[in-house]
């Protein structure tokens, strides 16, 4: 039997929870015939010796970074070595379940869906910092894209993974990979879905993501709109500096002294935001031709 399914797994400095999380993902691996890819993401601790012991399992397949790419990148090179037609990710910390996987995988086949998010229980915290690096993520990325997702950060997504690879160039190799591959699918239009899945506390260690992972993220966010949509950045900033000129011009034409000089620079201005948003609009068809034709 074929297998459909490749489980991915970047893991950095996880020697704790591995032993653990990696034999009961196995056995249910055994019998659903899923593949498994563990990125070894240049980790300093004991994480590699850890990994040997599956080293000849014809299951798993070790990955070692000589140095540590990022989240983002241990992922990426993850499904750049996937084979099967669905991957997803998987965290070595010991929060996922593996009944999840089987669930997930069974719901994008039912769907035909393109991404399938695994959306946390909403009482699950990880503090009060990620709590806010997340919910900036949530209020700018549903102001800019049409956004029906609420754990965009989940780190257990299952993909389409002729559609990953795809859009990998355009994701970065940070903590923002999880959430900007998300939004690239959502602002291309595939169906991408939601369904609940169970986490566990980590085994060991302690997360990352914060604040500055948020700002990471609206700098990707900002991104995918100037590769994909850039109109919808200029045309309002246009509109704004348009406006506010107007509110300053106006009283100053009424009282008769025509146009001021600042009210023209700011006319000029507004026109040339216009312009380049016609410029980025023009380039972004041209990278758009460059992805289908790669399909």
């Amino acid at each position: 039997m074929t297998s459909k399914l490749t489980i991915v797994i970047p893991a950095y400095n996880e020697s704790k929870s591995l032993p653990t999380v990696i034999p009961s993902l196995l056995m249910i691996s055994e019998v659903e015939n899923w593949q498994i890819i563990i990125v070894n993401d240049g980790s300093t601790d004991e994480t590699k010796n850890v990994l040997m012991q599956w080293e000849n399992n014809p299951r798993i397949k070790l990955i070692h970074h000589k140095v540590n790419k990022g989240y983002g990148g241990a992922i990426k090179t993850g499904i750049e070595n996937t084979s099967t037609p669905f991957c997803i990710t998987y965290d070595a910390d010991g929060q996922h379940h593996e009944e999840s996987v089987k669930y997930l995988l069974q719901c994008i086949e039912d769907s035909n869906a393109d991404m399938i998010v695994g959306e946390r229980p909403q009482k699950y915290s990880s503090g009060i910092f990620r709590e806010t690096g997340k919910w900036m993520i949530r209020k700018i990325a549903k102001i800019l894209l049409p956004l029906n997702i609420n754990d965009l950060n989940s780190g257990m997504k299952i993909y389409q993974t002729n559609l990953a690879k795809k859009y990998l160039p355009l994701c970065p190799n940070s903590m923002a990979y999880s959430d900007t591959m998300t939004l690239i699918f959502i602002s291309q239009k595939h169906l991408v879905l939601e369904k609940p899945i169970q986490v566990n506390a980590r085994i060991a260690g302690e997360s990352t993501i914060g604040v500055s992972t948020a700002m990471q993220t609206v700098i990707e966010i900002i991104n995918i709109l100037m590769l994909f949509n850039p109109l919808k950045i200029f045309i309002p900033a246009a509109l704004f500096f348009f406006a506010i000129t107007s509110f300053w011009q106006i009283p100053i034409f009424l009282k008769g002294n025509g146009l001021s000089v600042g009210a023209l620079l700011g006319y000029v201005f507004s026109f040339v935001i216009f312009l380049l948003g016609l410029i980025a609009e023009q380039l972004g068809l041209i990278r758009k031709l460059i992805l289908h034709k790669y399909e």
